[in-house]
């Protein structure tokens, strides 16, 4: 049994240096826990082409400013290499390829184990370790029969492989929208939705959206919380993918209604074959190691145990909660709050 003092932070992403980066300020020592080989978090297994839609300027974490022109829009290699930067500046006990399995609460301490057989005990917990290791799979009419190719967006690099084919992606968000853009230069591809795609201007009168999100208030909103079914998220568009999917290229159709061998079946009754079907559906919160019943939360204390906090969750606090932009503020008040109860 190794004792960890002050807090363990779980993940050494985004949402984990913030975090990490918070405690420090609150003059603690933090244990930084990461399952990967480097303190980047999931950002290296984006795919090939992510570019961020906010501006340098409004994608840093807490004491660094993003590098460079603060009205470009880095792509994810620049994103990795500033994680880099910053977990090597943070004055924190970061230890790589270090993967939790449990936690348990006892006499008013956690007991963190790992997968090793290692145990540590400290006061506070922080978990901060994401959603990409959790792709979010809908259960879709006869997609387990399908005997195409069935990816989730986690699972995308580049478009290279997909030259030719007929893709379906399913979804209507970022993701989804970005990914069938640029699938349509080399492939025939729909977009399948639930709902019509809702798009919101880039950069309305002049000036990035993010400009106004944060001079209206509306970014720092907390009230994410409150928001148990979040509206749909809009599309950040500069105009390019609005008319592309006009233009058909990808086009837009109603969610298939169902699958069967190598074919889906469109609402109008018109069935079509398919070679790949790519979910780009979303994450849910990697948490495995608590169990279900500890995971609920109020703004990112948690609800079960003095002591466990979360950062990094969507919709956590508010709309940028599980973004570069909006970890860092989610980190120093959950990091107040839980200290407090101390």
């Amino acid at each position: 049994m190794i004792d960890a003092s002050d807090a363990i932070v779980i993940g050494a992403g985004q949402s984990g240096l913030a975090a990490a980066h918070a405690l420090r300020q609150a003059g603690r020592f933090p244990v930084v826990l990461e399952a990967g080989q480097e303190p980047v978090g999931s950002w290296p297994s984006y795919y090939d082409s992510l570019t961020l839609f906010s501006p340098a300027r409004y994608s840093s974490l807490p004491g660094m400013p993003f590098p460079g022109d603060p009205d470009r829009y880095p792509r994810r290699d620049e994103v990795v290499d500033y994680l880099r930067r910053y977990a090597k500046n943070l004055d924190a006990d970061i230890r790589t390829g270090h993967r939790v399995s449990s936690i348990r609460r006892r006499d008013g301490r956690f007991t963190v184990q790992l997968e090793d057989g290692t145990e540590l005990t400290t006061p506070v917990v922080i978990a901060a370790s994401g959603a990409f290791g959790q792709p979010y799979r809908p259960q879709l009419p006869g997609l387990d029969t399908f005997t195409g190719t069935v990816l989730h967006s986690a699972e995308y690099r580049e478009p290279s492989a997909f030259g030719g084919q007929r893709v379906v992606v399913v979804g209507a968000a970022n993701t989804a929208v970005q990914v069938g853009y640029e699938l349509a230069k080399v492939a025939t591809v729909t977009l399948a939705t639930r709902t019509p795609i809702k798009y919101a201007p880039q950069r309305p009168l002049g000036r990035d959206v993010h400009f106004w999100s944060i001079a209206l208030g509306f970014d720092h909103l907390p009230i994410g919380h409150l928001l148990k079914n979040p509206p749909h998220t809009p599309v950040n568009d500069d105009g390019r993918y609005q008319r592309a999917v006009k233009a058909g290229k990808p086009d837009r159709r109603p969610m298939f209604t169902s699958v069967d061998g190598d074919a889906v079946t469109w609402p109008d009754g018109s069935r079509e074959h398919v070679d790949t079907i790519l979910l780009a559906t979303g994450y849910r919160p990697a948490l495995s190691y608590l169990d279900p019943a500890e995971r609920g939360h109020r703004k990112g204390i948690s609800t079960v145990h003095p002591g466990l906090g979360f950062v990094g969750l969507e919709w956590q606090r508010s709309f940028a909660s599980a973004t570069l932009r909006g970890v860092g503020r989610d980190a120093r008040y959950v990091v107040r709050r839980l200290l407090r109860q101390r």
